[in-house]
């Protein structure tokens, strides 16, 4: 089934098809305007780049306080950071951050949570990331595609053939240069974000809560697609074992970028 007809097929489908093709036609136009505003803002820097860094795994594993750390110490070796997240890095990605976790949000079907996903990432590519490395910063992204790949094509079960041509000109021109994979036991991520919920007075209902409250077998399936992306990628990600104490972790984070990172 195509994505068209998988999205007409659900609940989405009450659209009329003319729709359904604006739709589509305006994903199309978002990738001409994409790439197109990504040359331009290369060609303004004289082709300087900068370095593109981004965190993966799933909630629980300390992206967001390894993501601290490593920019405090990119920062103290004299690099301009760009700290920034998905969903939700700018103020229309927070919007969509706000639909996308809302516990509220829980009928929201599959095809309809990747082009939110995707809208998003087409707003940071452009108003943040591509600017960013432009001006030859450090851009440090707490997820990024391949959150989606793990939860939306691994998890979900989504067939992304039908967006090949839109993926490869909109975001696979933009690849991150390392994504460290924070990656732990299953049951210790849970453990943690239950934890986590119990200490803010939370029961699942908080920033991220529409997905945690995912079964258990789905954050499996997640867990399974970062391994089969890592395989895939292995020069561009690496596995960091979470589990260990924070300080650990981000020792680990620095002595790879050393080796990697030019200018480190």
């Amino acid at each position: 089934m195509t994505l068209l007809g998988a999205v007409q097929a659900g609940p989405l489908g009450r659209l009329s098809a003319d729709w359904m093709r604006i739709l589509f036609s305006l994903i199309n136009f978002s990738v001409s305007c994409g790439y197109n505003n990504m040359k331009h803002t290369m060609d303004v820097s004289g082709g300087k780049r900068g370095y593109f860094i981004t965190l993966e795994g799933i909630d629980g594993t300390g992206k967001s306080t390894q993501a601290q750390l490593l920019a405090r110490s990119l920062v103290s070796r004299g690099h301009t950071v760009c700290s920034t997240r998905e969903p939700g890095g700018t103020l229309i990605g927070s919007r969509l951050r706000e639909v996308l976790l809302h516990p509220d949000s829980r009928d929201m079907v599959p095809v309809t949570e990747l082009l939110l996903f995707l809208a998003d990432r087409v707003q940071h590519l452009t108003q943040v990331i591509r600017p960013a490395l432009a001006r030859g910063e450090v851009v440090l992204c707490d997820r990024y595609h391949d959150a989606t790949l793990a939860y939306q094509q691994y998890a979900r079960g989504l067939d992304m053939t039908p967006l090949k041509d839109f993926l490869g000109a909109e975001i696979d021109s933009t690849p991150p240069d390392i994504t460290f994979w924070l990656d732990m036991p299953l049951e210790q991520s849970m453990a943690r974000m239950a934890l986590r919920d119990k200490r803010l007075g939370q029961t699942n209902g908080g920033d991220e809560g529409r997905l945690e409250t995912e079964r258990e077998g789905f954050m499996a399936r997640v867990q399974a697609g970062y391994r089969e992306l890592a395989q895939l990628h292995p020069d561009r990600i690496l596995r960091v074992d979470a589990a260990q104490p924070a300080e650990a972790v981000a020792g680990e984070l620095l002595t790879a970028l050393a080796t990697r990172m030019p200018g480190f």
